[in-house]
């Protein structure tokens, strides 16, 4: 049986819904199950999200899942970066 803490969600990344929902795909094709934070308010109303309404959508995993995710979501992140 896993623990508490391995089932507990934690945000890995926080950004335009665009974003937050392509890195879920991402994190999905590689077998890390995810899901998304305040996404259908961050396009309605995002300044009820985030303070200004930017980085308005988190994905959230598993605790277990934390090292994996967090390590893809700072390659997307740097390819971000790179590409802006």
């Amino acid at each position: 049986m896993k623990s508490n803490s391995e089932n507990v969600p934690v945000r890995i990344y926080s950004g335009s819904p665009w974003h937050a929902a392509l890195l879920k795909s991402i994190l999905e094709d590689a077998g890390i199950p995810a899901f998304l934070k305040d996404e259908y308010i961050a396009t309605i109303a995002p300044w009820n999200a985030a303070p200004g309404g930017y980085n308005t959508t988190d994905v959230m995993v598993a605790g277990q899942d934390f090292e994996t995710g967090r390590a893809i979501a700072e390659a997307f992140e740097q390819n971000l970066r790179d590409d802006g």
